[in-house]
Parts: C-alpha cells; sequence; structure tokens
C-alpha cells in the first residue's frame, strides 16, 4: 500500500481520485485549486475534485502556489511515497517533486511527446490525429517532459468531441493509474524517456480561435466543431448576429459555391458551402437562445441564400 497524495482540479481528474480510492492505496490529502467565481451570481464554486474528496472525508488544501515555506512544510509533514497529479493547474517547483519518497507523477491525456501543455485532447482533434491516449510519466520541472511510466491508446471517432474524448479518457486514466501503481510498488515499471525531436505542443484554447473561417474545406471546420466542444464553441456570424455551431458533419451531395453561404436545409440540417466542399450544420444555438437541431432553425426562418461570416 502506497501513502498517497492527489493534486486535480477539474472534472477530468474526479474518476482517478475515485479508482484511487478503491485501489487500497492510502489517500493522505487532496490539494487543488482555490475556489473560484462561476455561476450568474458570481459565489464561490470548489472545484470538482474538492467535492469529491470532501464526500470521501479527505482533507483538502487549496494553496494558491508552493511559493510560501509553510506550504512546502505541510505537505513534507505527510511523510507520502507519491503526489498523484491530474489536471492540477499549478506548476510545481522542484522543491515539491521532490518532497514525496517516489516523487510525483502525472495523468496526462494525450500519447507523449505529442502534445504537451495545456489542451492535448482539443488540439489532437484540430490536428486530424486518428488516435490518442492517456501518459502516465514521472514529473520533472520542464513542461509535460518527464521519463513515460505507463501508457494506453485509444482511437478517435470521425465524429467524436472533445466532450466525448475527455470522457473517454478520463475513464482510460483512472484504470492506467491503478494499474501503474500496482506496477510500481512492485519494481516492475521501466521508466522510458520521451523523444524530444517528436515533441508538438497544446497551447491553451482563446475563444476567438472558435470564430469559423468558411474559407477553410468542410473537413477542417468539422474539427473544429467538434474539438470546441464543449468550449468555446465554434461561432459565426449572420447578418451582426452570433450563431454558434454544435454539431457538423461533413456533406458530399451538394456542390460548393461562395465561402459560408448556405445553400441549401432541409430536416437533416443547413448545408453551408466552405472552400471547395460543404458542411451540413446538424446543431446550433442562435445568441441568447437554446441550443437546438439546425433544422428546427431552419424552419422557423429562411437561410438560403443567406451568407455567413
Amino acid at each position: 500500500m502506497l501513502k498517497i497524495i492527489y493534486a486535480g482540479t477539474p472534472e477530468f481528474a474526479v474518476s482517478a481520485l475515485e479508482s484511487l480510492l478503491k485501489s487500497g492505496h492510502q489517500v493522505l490529502a487532496v490539494y487543488t485549486q482555490p475556489d473560484r467565481p462561476a455561476g450568474r451570481g458570481r459565489k464561490l464554486q470548489p472545484s470538482p475534485v474538492k467535492s469529491c474528496a470532501l464526500r470521501h472525508g479527505l482533507a483538502v488544501y487549496q494553496p494558491e502556489s508552493f511559493t510560501e515555506s509553510s506550504d512546502l512544510e505541510q505537505l513534507a509533514g505527510f511523510q507520502a511515497d507519491l503526489m498523484v497529479v491530474a489536471a492540477y493547474g499549478l506548476l510545481l517547483p522542484e522543491s515539491v517533486l521532490n518532497t514525496p519518497r517516489l516523487g510525483c507523477i502525472n495523468i496526462h491525456a494525450s500519447l507523449l511527446p505529442r502534445w504537451r501543455g495545456a489542451a492535448p485532447i482539443q488540439r489532437a482533434i484540430l490536428a486530424g490525429d486518428d488516435e490518442t491516449g492517456i501518459t502516465i510519466m514521472q514529473m520533472d520541472k520542464g513542461l509535460d517532459t518527464g521519463d513515460m511510466l505507463a501508457s494506453a491508446s485509444i482511437p478517435i471517432g470521425a465524429n467524436c468531441t472533445a466532450a466525448d474524448l475527455h470522457d473517454q479518457l478520463r475513464s482510460l486514466g483512472a484504470d492506467l493509474l491503478v494499474d501503474t501503481l500496482g506496477r510500481l510498488e512492485t519494481d516492475e515499471l521501466e521508466a522510458r524517456q520521451q523523444d524530444n525531436s517528436r515533441a508538438t505542443y497544446a497551447d491553451k484554447l482563446s475563444k476567438q480561435e472558435a470564430r469559423i473561417d468558411w474559407n477553410q474545406d468542410a473537413e477542417t471546420i468539422q474539427r473544429q466543431v467538434r474539438a470546441y466542444v464543449p468550449w468555446p464553441v465554434s461561432f459565426t456570424q449572420l447578418q451582426g448576429e452570433s450563431l454558434r455551431i454544435w454539431g457538423a458533419s461533413i456533406d458530399d451531395t451538394h456542390r460548393s459555391s461562395g465561402p459560408g453561404e448556405v445553400i441549401d436545409h432541409n430536416q437533416d440540417g443547413l448545408f453551408v458551402s466552405c472552400r471547395d466542399s460543404v458542411l451540413k450544420v446538424t446543431e446550433m444555438q442562435i445568441a441568447g437562445k437554446k441550443r437546438c437541431l439546425a433544422a428546427e432553425v431552419s424552419n422557423s426562418r429562411n437561410l438560403r441564400g443567406q451568407r455567413f461570416d
């Protein structure tokens, strides 16, 4: 049995914590980001990991950083064997990485060294990767540069959104973590160095990059739509009105015309011309309205001949 400190913040990190609690290892404490304002009332809300930890009666710590000596002393006081990190949101200094007896390991949502950084799930979809996965690595002072302890891959489906892939990967990560801890405990793991020459970086997402450029081909735009669900969501403009695109597929039944032009619509959706190809928009959201099937919009408004920009 290993004595473990767990550090994570978003929903992605909850599954691994729950699996860890069922594994027989001892979770000494949970570290997570400070409560943040959320919702219309902007009230302080606990992170998903904090909520999970409190349900299980675990001690929760929320330092803004580890620059205070008191935070490091508190961490050292646990005398942990290992810290498990999953989307914590803080860059851990070497003083933290070296505190547990076996150091710190990270559950990363890509097949390293591909897609180091903040948004590996979305960047894999945007790039048209055929597969992705989970890598569990020994953490060092670099950005996702540590030696790899274990990995597992899954295919990226043609219609898979970032939300779909997120849920698949968090389950995969939870299972792989427990297996890795078992092999770490019995000294069966062999760490592998990353090939830095093959590294790619998954930059943080921005709202502005989700604006659709209809001069791109339909395949590229469809990947963007999938990658930006549930945030920031692909969007376009129609006569000054903002429209969010939640679902789309590539159409091969219509001919392209001017980029952004709605060339047809029926019960299946809106058919929008792109560069040398056509995108079928299946789910959308008009500003101030709920998301709905695109056919519902076309039933109430004749968009044929209109142009998105």
